[in-house]
């Protein structure tokens, strides 16, 4: 699929009518929604929630309902429920509103927002395909599968997904596609040495990553600890349910970052890491070791071994 080519400028529902029409639709596919007024930001929390008074909804780390009736707290007030979204309180900021939003993360999926024609440039030399919407200044990349927003990931480009929301302009075109490595690994700049065969340090009781362990991986400390740690808190992050397949996830996106390394690479310790990481949040330690395993060194070798 080649992306299409900007022809005129994308405009969202023309009126209130249209909006609430549009959001109610959104909603039915399973699509969280929220108003935008202009300059296509969220509408300001009610007396009730500004400033935190409401316990702290403005800095939630989830989605959901609000004791008050409007739609606070940015992103996080995005909802499918069609009752919410035309109560008086919602119809009434419709009327103000200037865009249809919607939150990726809560749809499963990840925008990837090309703001400059550069990026698109890039995008169409680095990314699959996957589906695309015109924007005013770019374009919209839309992939299955949800993972860290972040801003700025490289000039123009923006990673709208969790915590974060995308303004609605139409479905696009082509087939969307799941979330590449590729995308995930943005929110990660790497930093990479030459491999080093001596031994610098010597590791810890706890499992340590340092060169002691590691002598054959391409990778800094800095830039393997921040990834560990930013797949531990995702581990963390699945207090109720999912933690041990996020184990696993987390373990193969490890692994697979030091695919091209001479190693060793130290990644048992690591893997260790994330098995006591997952075992802190309910995984059963067995189920934890298994799953990581499978993530660090593949099914087939450990069926073979067991």
């Amino acid at each position: 699929m080649t992306p299409a080519r900007k022809t005129t400028p994308p405009r969202g529902p023309a009126s209130p009518d249209d909006r609430l029409r549009t959001a109610l639709g959104l909603a039915a596919a399973s699509v969280p929604v929220l108003p935008l007024r202009v300059g296509k930001i969220p509408f300001g929390n009610c007396p009730t929630c500004t400033g935190g008074a409401c316990g702290g909804r403005p800095n939630m780390k989830v989605p959901g309902p609000c004791q008050c009736p409007r739609p606070c707290h940015g992103w996080a007030a995005a909802t499918t429920n069609p009752d919410v979204l035309r109560s008086p309180a919602w119809v009434e900021t419709w009327r103000r509103a200037h865009a249809v939003a919607y939150h990726p993360g809560g749809a499963h999926l990840t925008v990837v927002d090309l703001d400059t024609p550069d990026a698109v440039t890039w995008a169409r030399q680095a990314l699959p395909t996957t589906r695309t919407v015109l924007t005013t200044r770019g374009e919209h990349w839309i992939y299955l599968g949800t993972m860290q927003s972040a801003n700025n990931v490289r000039t123009g480009v923006d990673i709208k997904s969790r915590m974060q929301y995308a303004r609605w302009l139409g479905t696009g075109t082509g087939a969307m596609t799941h979330l590449p490595d590729t995308v995930r690994a943005l929110i990660s700049k790497e930093e990479t040495t030459a491999a080093r065969s001596e031994v610098v340090s010597s590791s810890t009781r706890s499992g340590t990553w340092d060169r002691a362990v590691a002598t054959g991986c391409r990778h800094t400390k800095r830039y393997v600890d921040t990834g560990l740690a930013r797949g531990l808190d995702s581990v963390r992050a699945c207090t109720t349910s999912g933690a041990g397949s996020k184990a696993y996830g987390v373990a193969a996106f490890i692994a697979k970052q030091h695919a091209e390394c001479p190693g060793p690479c130290g990644l048992d310790i690591l893997g260790q890491h994330i098995i006591d990481t997952a075992v802190s949040v309910g995984v059963p330690e067995p189920y934890a070791r298994r799953a990581v395993t499978r993530g660090i060194h593949g099914p087939v070798l450990l069926d073979r071994a067991s």
